[in-house]
């Protein structure tokens, strides 16, 4: 018996002084690089670095649905070409669906054509008609495009898909499973500005993003913050804004932002909607709708559910900025506790 006391004692110490070198042997990493026209960074504790395999999950998402990609899924389906999609596909527009439902259309991945006939900067304002208008919303719109198993059917072959407002949220949501299935607690993915975070940083606290403030200089870059947010646990952050596009009507300050329905410019004064939710890709989604909508929609709308906090930037009717924040999101400022 004391033998196998003595051999017993002297396995567990071998597992504790195994798992003790394996927790040192954990670092920070930290990757960077660009995917959809856009830069992302990697942070996240680990034995080993993932650089070679983040950036494969990112290519092969990249195939599934970029639209700037002629090979990609997205593309094909944009093409008319008879093509399966696959999961990522799936996830993203059946979530597009869903928020569309839930904004009364305000958002809508069908809708890029009408946002194109504008241009940027609404450069194309004295040359559009309601004619052009009402002749491109003959075929945009969510209600005209559905999935039969793993086929898009369109109402009309003219339609086109548009995921730019929810892919970036949902690739972090990608790249943080990709960690998780390799044994990461802590990281941060950033995608063009977009979250997906879990655990804390290498100085061990909750991670902090901040939150821009809107300029009133087109051309000089703000980097201030005017809140802090703390994200602790798995959460996904994700902003909309307009910080260097919008434009004055009636000495008020609007969004440049395209209505989907009625196919004009929006006139809400939402000049930044930030959201945070379980996942990025609804973090994303909500924070493009929230822009359309406008603040009392859209805080109505957010009470309906209580998953997603939000905080949002407007121009009052006096032309002033001002902030409104959900209970939710007041917890997670640093600048307010």
């Amino acid at each position: 018996m004391l033998i196998f006391a003595s051999k017993m004692k002297r396995i567990v110490y071998l597992l504790l002084i195994s798992l003790l070198f394996v927790s040192c042997r954990q670092r920070y990493y930290e990757e960077r690089g660009t995917v959809f026209h856009t830069l992302y960074q990697v942070k996240y504790q680990s034995n080993i670095a993932l650089a070679e395999k983040i950036d494969a999950e990112l290519q092969a998402f990249d195939l599934s649905l970029n639209p700037f990609n002629p090979n990609s899924i997205l593309s094909k389906v944009n093409r008319n070409e008879e093509v399966e999609v696959d999961q990522w596909f799936i996830d993203v527009f059946n979530k597009s669906m869903e928020v569309s439902e839930h904004s009364n259309g305000l958002f809508d991945v069908t809708a890029a054509p009408l946002i194109n006939l504008w241009g940027f900067g609404f450069e194309n304002f004295d040359k559009i008609s309601l004619e052009i208008i009402d002749s491109l919303k003959t075929f945009v719109g969510y209600q005209k495009v559905r999935l039969e198993g793993k086929y898009i059917i369109k109402d009309d072959p003219r339609l086109m898909l548009n995921f730019s407002a929810i892919a970036k949220g949902y690739a972090c949501d990608v790249i943080a499973a990709l960690l998780e299935r390799e044994g990461v607690d802590n990281y941060l993915v950033d995608i063009g500005g977009e979250i997906a975070a879990r655990g804390k940083n290498a100085r061990g606290v909750c991670w902090r993003i901040g939150i821009n403030e809107p300029e009133d200089d087109n051309f000089v870059m703000n980097n201030s913050y005017n809140e802090v947010v703390q994200l602790c646990g798995k959460s996904g952050m994700a902003t909309s804004g307009n910080y260097r596009n919008y434009y004055i009507k009636d000495g008020k300050k609007y969004a440049h932002t395209i209505d989907p329905i009625t196919g004009y410019p929006s006139e809400q004064n939402i000049l930044s909607a930030t959201i945070v939710a379980p996942d990025c890709m609804t973090a994303d989604a909500y924070a493009t709708a929230f822009m359309v909508m406008g603040v009392e929609d859209a805080c109505s709308l957010a009470e309906q559910i209580p998953e997603i906090a939000y905080y949002l930037i407007y121009s009052g009717d006096d032309g002033i900025t001002q902030i409104t924040y959900s209970d939710g999101m007041s917890s997670k400022l640093v600048n307010r506790k």
